[in-house]
């Protein structure tokens, strides 16, 4: 249940849009039955500062977030896309403690312009993401904003401590190679 890594491209060398779905491959290892594996898609200014902005619905957001529990991992093969894996959870497929298994996951759909010398980043973690500041009530909301909406995952009876909070381990290996699927728009196509 910790804050994870993340994981940063270079400083970018021109402007850079970024619009559509974004699916990233893990390979992943816990010591318990069950992990969840929260993506956080980042954007950070040259200075290291993260740059965050006025969601749907929270208004201190990351570029795009996704999640996935270990051992709903099965595909839909009929549904999943290359850039979309569609997750069937007709099945719970428990992790063997220690052994690495390969997770397609989702980050919602996104469009942003980045400009030069930023850097995008993704962050694998254990739990929501929270944008490191106090929460926030909006006029009409029953729930804090802390980055992630009403999408919270922390009910101690869904995520019990001695199933979610058991390290999990990245692999990376020649057979394990994981990767983020980044919609990169090529300048000539854009209009200014």
């Amino acid at each position: 249940m910790g804050d994870g890594l993340t994981f940063l491209t270079p400083p970018l060398d021109a402007e850079t849009e970024v619009t559509g779905p974004v699916a990233a491959k893990l390979f992943v290892s816990s010591q318990s039955r069950d992990a969840d594996i929260f993506l956080v898609l980042r954007l950070f200014a040259p200075d290291g500062r993260e740059v965050l902005f006025h969601g749907s619905n929270d208004p201190h957001t990351p570029i795009g977030l996704g999640w996935l529990r270990a051992s709903h991992r099965k595909l839909d093969p009929e549904l999943t896309l290359h850039h979309r894996p569609y997750h069937s959870h007709d099945e719970s497929w428990p992790l063997t403690p220690g052994a690495p298994v390969e997770l397609d996951i989702e980050i919602w759909p996104t469009c942003i312009v980045a400009p030069a010398g930023y850097r995008f980043g993704l962050t694998v973690r254990g739990h929501d993401f929270h944008y490191g500041g106090p929460p926030v009530v909006t006029a009409g909301s029953k729930f804090e904003q802390t980055g992630v909406g009403p999408f919270v995952h922390n009910n101690p009876k869904d995520r019990p401590a001695d199933v979610f909070g058991a390290p999990v381990t990245l692999h990376f290996a020649d057979a394990m190679q994981p990767y983020v699927q980044l919609p990169i728009i090529p300048p000539r196509q854009r209009q200014h």
